[in-house]
């Protein structure tokens, strides 16, 4: 897997003003009238603080999102908060349940906004917790190169994990590039040597010189997410 960047919610803010645009034309009359659900958006506000997830039910597609509810109140779902993947027919998913998480919740303005990807990153993580812990320093295992950098090579291993070869854990000669050596797509074998923070540090130079200079080396490389198994806490840690 190569490098990701956490989003924030600066990454989608104007994205989000469009869609709030759209969202105002389709919110039900009844809305605009004097608010009798005050203590509801006290709860949702507590909702959004504790990560509270909550399934609802898709209503109806609009532009730039979907409709629905939770404890009456009409609430949004961005495009780009609906799933981890690109969603392309946001009326494919009128009828759908959907465990969410709010994302905004203002009383002032009448504005519920949810996420489910935030939902499905967090359980995403919680897996390959579960995965990573099976992982054994030592063991020896296929994969396959998925991208090169000027620091190594990212190899993607069996139970969708991924790791790094560091360049200087690549080959017994010296080398100043991974692409001396491999190319991506391509099979190889490899050590486990490390693990940290969710991270997994691989050489191939050990099994090409009897391991007798890699034992449990950890090599720094940017990716986000660090692996724990509580839902909750994986919620909590995500910035939106």
């Amino acid at each position: 897997m190569s490098e990701e960047v956490k989003e924030t919610m600066d990454d989608f803010a104007s994205e989000l003003e469009a869609s709030y645009k759209e969202y105002d034309k389709h919110r039900s009359p009844a809305q605009e009238a004097e608010d009798p659900d005050g203590e509801k958006w006290v709860n949702l506000a507590q909702q959004m603080q504790d990560k509270t997830v909550t399934k609802v039910k898709v209503k109806e597609a609009v532009k730039g999102g979907l409709v629905t509810y939770v404890d009456d109140i009409q609430a949004f779902i961005p495009a780009s908060q609906i799933s981890t993947k690109y969603v392309e027919k946001l009326e494919d998913c009128v009828g759908q349940y959907l465990d969410v998480v709010p994302i905004t919740v203002d009383h002032a303005k009448k504005r519920l906004v949810l996420s489910a990807k935030a939902v499905m990153q967090a359980k995403e993580a919680a897996e390959k917790a579960d995965k990573m812990a099976a992982v054994k320093i030592g063991s020896v295992v296929e994969g396959v190169v998925d991208s090169l950098k000027d620091y190594g090579a990212f190899v993607n291993l069996p139970d969708g994990l991924s790791g790094l070869v560091h360049v200087s854990q690549i080959s017994t000669q010296r080398i100043k590039h991974p692409g001396v050596v491999l190319k991506e797509g391509q099979k190889v074998t490899v050590k486990i040597i490390g693990l940290k923070d969710g991270k997994i540090s691989l050489s191939m130079k050990a099994l090409q010189s009897g391991d007798a200079e890699s034992k449990e080396e950890v090599f720094k490389y940017r990716e986000t997410g660090a692996a724990t198994t509580g839902l909750g806490a994986l919620l909590k840690n995500l910035k939106l």
